[in-house]
């Protein structure tokens, strides 16, 4: 890992799902995205608030050098730590869920497609974001479209929003997803 990460630095983005205690190893990614548990895990510590999350995260992104770390929180979304920045929570869309099979690998591999695209990070994590909740609401290990996602997309930008008022599309295309 140290020696993949040497090389690829300032070549491309490198996005790590880490795992084990020894988060040494990945000093120099530029994306982290280590779930709750695996976070408490590596701190030793319960991480009962979200000012616990945020203080352990911050410390372990300086420590190791890291860009970016995304935390990802099951039905609590996820939190974006980029350096010198406030975090910046993503909550999840509310849907039914199925089976989280699958979700980590998701939001890593829809980050990573993202940002081979161009997409700036904070873009990047909503689509994982996204993403994931497609997925959990499949059974079994899934897969998401890009119509799905960008479906998904779509009613976010206006059921996550002040807007009230909605064309007679979107109000249609609204009904036909709630039915």
């Amino acid at each position: 890992c140290e020696q993949l990460i040497k090389l690829a630095h300032g070549r491309l983005p490198i996005i790590v799902d880490p795992k084990g205690r020894n988060y040494q190893q990945y000093k120099g990614a530029t994306v982290l995205t280590p779930n709750l548990k695996e976070l408490v895990e590596v701190s030793g510590k319960a991480l009962k608030t979200q000012a616990e999350i945020i203080e352990v995260t911050q410390a372990l992104q300086k420590e190791l050098k890291i860009e970016s770390i995304l935390i990802t929180q099951g039905s609590q979304g996820m939190t974006l730590f980029e350096a010198e920045k406030e975090p910046k929570h993503i909550p999840t869309q509310a849907r039914e869920v199925y089976d989280v099979s699958g979700a980590g690998d998701t939001v890593v591999a829809t980050l990573a497609t993202s940002l081979a695209s161009g997409v700036r990070l904070s873009e990047a994590c909503r689509l994982a974001n996204a993403a994931a909740g497609i997925v959990v609401g499949k059974v079994g290990t899934a897969t998401v479209s890009a119509a799905e996602l960008e479906k998904a997309m779509d009613h976010g930008q206006f059921l996550h929003t002040d807007q009230k008022v909605l064309t007679r599309e979107q109000a249609f295309e609204l009904l036909k997803d709630w039915r």
